[in-house]
């Protein structure tokens, strides 16, 4: 069993706590149907007993306080309500728990606005996290050291996640019950709720439109061109040299841009096209290998597991869409 335990927080919005309650316990329901075992156990944790969402229309009761939950599988921190800087201090006691769960191997995901409170612990300093569109400018003010990424996509760094607002929290969801189970089942949530699983259409790039949010032309120049002709061999000295600008310069000014080195921007893409290749087509590793321009099988293979944490079998046979059975 895995359990799943939601944050309530204090300034909450509700269309954010129910939603995680609601698809991992119609997911244990699926996969009774589907002849197996319940896998979720899915509760409420929070500060006080009782707390109150949006202006004080709805109640919801907590299951556990937070001096209670010494485990739990999954952390989720739904959206924050309010103003952010006000609704944080509200939740601030919550903070230290957060980071003991991280400690001990808790996963934790964020939803939409729930990214300042998840900010707010120090866990995603130097790493990458969504958020709602219209509150970009803030959390980058609040958070200088979280590179933030387009609030309409998933951030992944391993076992901390975050979504950006509106229904792509849906998305996240979906994503980690994918993750828990399997594709089929996931599926099978999507169609109940009426919800689009398929990440393809963000494009083979989402996941870096938000290191191109700075002014910097010639790096984005060099940004472009690379994702347009992944798949051939490029020398720091030639990017650098496409767009008039000393190697020493380019590294520093891209680092600085994307915060990514150029050979780890270069990875990524190659890593996303594969990630849709593989979940795409009938392609076996090599020939996706080959297309997104690697030729040592095992350079290939150890860079795809560091990005997400599969092999590239693994990745294939696990997200497949070939492998759904209709």
């Amino acid at each position: 069993m895995k359990r799943i335990s939601i944050f309530v927080p204090q300034c909450a919005v509700i269309e954010s706590i129910t939603p995680p309650y609601r698809l991992f316990k119609t997911a244990n329901e699926l996969l009774i149907a589907s002849g197996e075992k319940a896998l979720f156990q899915v509760e409420y944790v929070g500060i006080k007993k009782n707390i109150a969402a949006n202006d004080g229309e709805y109640v919801i009761k907590i299951d556990r306080l937070l001096d209670e939950v010494d485990h739990t599988d999954l952390v989720i921190i739904p959206a924050l309500y309010g103003r952010m800087r006000d609704a944080v201090k509200a939740n601030e006691e919550a903070i230290p728990w957060f980071i003991k769960m991280h400690r001990i191997g808790t996963e934790i995901a964020s939803l939409c606005l729930g990214a300042f409170l998840l900010g707010a612990t120090g866990l995603v300093n130097n790493k990458k996290c969504s958020t709602h569109w219209a509150y970009y400018h803030e959390f980058k003010e609040t958070y200088p050291d979280i590179h933030l990424v387009e609030g309409t996509i998933i951030t992944d760094e391993g076992n901390i996640y975050s979504s950006g607002g509106a229904n792509s929290i849906w998305n996240l969801l979906l994503y980690l019950l994918e993750k828990y189970t399997d594709r089929n089942i996931a599926i099978m949530a999507a169609k109940y709720f009426a919800i689009d699983i398929d990440r393809n259409s963000q494009g083979a790039f989402t996941i870096f439109s938000g290191q191109k949010d700075h002014k910097d032309e010639e790096i984005l120049l060099a940004q472009e061109f690379i994702e347009q002709n992944y798949a051939n061999k490029h020398t720091i000295e030639d990017l650098a040299a496409k767009v008039n600008i000393s190697r020493r310069s380019f590294e520093r000014r891209f680092k600085h841009a994307t915060n990514n080195t150029v050979t780890e921007y270069i990875q990524r893409v190659r890593i996303e096209s594969a990630k849709r290749s593989f979940e795409a087509s009938r392609k076996n590793v090599s020939e996706v290998m080959y297309d997104v321009g690697y030729t040592d099988t095992k350079a290939f293979r150890d860079v795809f597991k560091k990005v997400t944490g599969l092999t590239p079998i693994e990745y294939r046979n696990k997200y497949s869409k070939m492998n759904v059975k209709v």
